[in-house]
């Protein structure tokens, strides 16, 4: 259960970091409230996984998680310029959180 905690709560993590730099320094109203929102889901979530996780799996699979995505969504949304590389370099985040998972 702290695995799909934790992986939901790196979900999240891309969901605030995209929210913040949505809301233009706090000026625009719903991406500063969906950025609160998954802020507090986000921490209460790798809090919960911590209880059971080593802190050091837990941040770096919760980081990769939120970095990937946040990265992917900005690619397929025209934000971020795409390239192979980067796509490489992303899948290498997520094969190295895969692994985290399964050497634990």
């Amino acid at each position: 259960m702290s695995w799909l905690v934790l992986v939901l709560s790196g979900v999240l993590e891309a969901v605030w970091a995209t929210a913040l730099g949505r809301s233009e320094g706090f000026s625009r109203p719903v991406p500063t409230v969906v950025f609160a929102v998954a802020l507090l889901g986000s921490m209460a979530g790798l809090a919960y996984a911590m209880r059971e996780l080593p802190t050091g799996t837990s941040y770096a699979v919760w980081v990769g998680i939120g970095a990937a995505l946040t990265v992917a969504f900005a690619m397929a949304t025209g934000q971020e310029a795409v390239s192979a590389l980067k796509v490489l370099l992303l899948l290498g985040i997520v094969g190295c959180v895969i692994g985290l998972k399964l050497l634990h």
